[in-house]
Formats: C-alpha cells, structure tokens, sequence
C-alpha cells in the first residue's frame, strides 16, 4: 500500500505530491510548523490525510514543546492548534482532527505534560490505523454499486495519497477489482493542480488497475456517448442536506452525469460530515493562489498581468448525488434523516 504519512522518532514522514508522477520523495518533517506548511502547500492533500498530517502535527508540536507544566503547555498547545487549524477552510476532517486532539488533551492534561504528550502520540496514531480501516469498509461498502464489467469515472484523487491508505473514491474501485469484477477508470486531468492526471493515474498504474486520463472538458463528451458507467469521488465536506463539497470541476460533472442517467457516487469517512452546516452554501471555500493557474512548473500558461481566479473547491447540490458510502453505511435521499442515522 502507497506511503502517504508516517509518524516516526525522526517526525512526520509525508510523500510529496507535489513531485509526482516524476519523482517519489518522502520528507520528513521536525517541527509542527513544517507539518502546517506542508498541508498548506499541498505537499499532502485529500481531506482524510489532512486530517491525520494535522493530528500528527499536533502531537509533533507538543512532543517538542519546551513547557514544564501544563499551565505552560496550555499556551503552547492553544498556538500549535491555532497555526494547524489556519492551513486550509473547506475539508472538514482538519477541524475535526484539531477538536479530536483538543479533546484528548483536555482529558490528560491533568496526569502532566509527559502524560499528555503520550495520549496525543496514540491518538495521532490511532486515527491513522483508523483512517485505513474506515477506507476499506467503504470499499467493500460501495463495491456493490459498481457494475461487474464497468467503466468509471472520477474526479481529482480520493485514493491512497488522499488518505492515510487504501482511499476512498479509489478505495471503492480497489474493492470492486478484488472482488473479481472488470474495471477501467477514466480519470480527470483535474486542472490546475492535475491530481487526476499525476496522482489517481500513478496509483492505478500502481496497481495494474487499466486507466485512460481525459482532459476536464472531455468528460461530457464521454458521459453523453454512454463510456461511463458511473461516478465515483471523493469529499471534502458534506452538509446536513447532502450538499458535497470536492475539488473544483465536481459540480459541472456531477450535472453531466444526472443529464446522462449515470449514476453519482460520493465515498467519503463519516469524519467528513458536517452536519452543523445545514447545505452547501455555508461551506468556506478556499481561494488558492493565482499562480497555480498562471504557471505549470514555472512555465507561463497565461499573460503575466491577465486576472486569474482560483477557487479550490466548488459545492454540488445533493439533487445530483445519487449516495453516499461511508464506512457506516450507504446513505441515499432524503440525506438529511440517512446522514443523521450514520
């Protein structure tokens, strides 16, 4: 299974995404600043493995931290928090993994600082193991919408480097493979950052699993001359009503697929949902840096001076998504009562 983040003596091992398909590079990371960096960078990406990188940042963080009482540490654990929580708004599984931490430390503190810098080690690690097994129940979840001889598309990359392991939208491909059925995979360049074209191919080639990378406006194409079985993605945040945040490009093909009759399929962990959000339109979403878009690999793509607009993510309406697995279950419409019930 794919490395994505490993908690060592030495730090935070993370592969660098940035680098691939080119170059398979493990940094290891000291400080929780670097951790922070590393997520805003997208040195690591994907809301589950967000999740476990600022766990693992936390509990890095307070292991180095210079304090020798609690009352100490309580300043120091206040400002770790705060500079992981600050990386990226949209995936939910950030702010999730922070108030897990916070949890456990308001738990501990009282046994002191050697006590609470054991619980926030075990807990980094535990939701790392945890994140893996959540994968492979979604995986064996979903598998069974997957037809036995099917094309399927998906968008950016929900597998093994979006997660602590196996993955999610991937996961649920990798499942259905195991199971013995006949599986191709059309896979978004995913502009501007190419997640579909370097990351989701690289791991399919991986692991033998036949997959052909399509430009973004190629998706319509393919959908209305019936190629595509159906569609499988991941989530950064999901609301109370079903609304799915993912990467910018989702919602335009999730309306091509409900235009085509194909099935829209979002596997995503119940960390992912946010049911204090009551629809989509109370999800943050993150702007990136113009220069994403501007630039590929320093080379110019556009004018210098020209306006660029970069959101990272875009919002689609639960009316498009035809279920959700998690590893809970599969839920299916009404979403506000079977989110709920997960």
């Amino acid at each position: 299974m794919i490395r994505t983040i490993e908690w060592t003596p030495k730090g935070v091992v993370m592969l660098d995404q940035r680098l691939l398909p080119a170059e398979e590079v493990y940094n290891t990371y000291e400080d929780y600043a670097g951790v922070a960096e590393a997520i805003r960078s997208m040195v690591i990406r994907g809301a589950p493995a967000i999740g476990v990188a600022a766990a693992m940042g936390i509990a890095l963080g307070v292991r180095n931290a210079s304090a020798k009482t609690t009352g100490e540490l309580d300043v120091q654990f206040d400002r770790i928090c705060a500079a992981i929580a600050g990386t990226r708004p949209t995936a939910v599984n950030l702010f999730w993994a922070v108030e897990r931490m916070k949890g456990i430390y308001r738990r501990i503190r009282s046994g002191g600082v050697e006590a609470v810098r054991a619980a926030l080690e075990d807990e980094a690690r535990a939701m790392h193991a945890e994140d893996v097994r959540a994968n492979q129940e979604m995986g064996r979840l979903g598998q069974e919408l997957i037809p036995s001889d099917a094309c399927v598309l998906t968008h950016c990359n929900a597998g093994a480097l979006a997660t602590a392991g196996y993955g999610t939208a991937l996961g649920v491909i990798r499942a259905a493979v195991a199971a013995g059925k006949k599986i191709r995979v059309y896979a978004d360049e995913t502009r501007p950052f190419l997640q579909g074209a370097r990351l989701t191919a690289w791991e399919l080639e991986q692991d033998g699993i036949p997959v052909t990378v399509i430009t973004d406006n190629m998706a319509g194409h393919f959908l209305q001359k019936g190629r595509i079985s159906c569609v499988v993605v991941g989530a950064d945040r999901i609301a109370a009503n079903g609304d799915v945040a993912n990467k910018i490009g989702t919602y335009s093909v999730a309306v091509l697929a409900k235009e085509n009759g194909v099935p829209f399929y979002v596997a995503a962990p119940v960390s992912t949902l946010d049911l204090s959000l009551p629809d989509g339109s109370h999800i943050p979403i993150e702007e990136r840096n113009p220069e994403e878009v501007r630039r590929f690999h320093g080379v110019a793509v556009t004018p210098e001076n020209v306006q660029v607009l970069n959101p990272a993510f875009d919002v689609t309406p639960h009316r498009y998504v035809s279920a959700i697995v998690t590893e809970r279950g599969v839920a299916r419409p009404p979403y506000s009562e079977s989110l709920r019930s997960l």
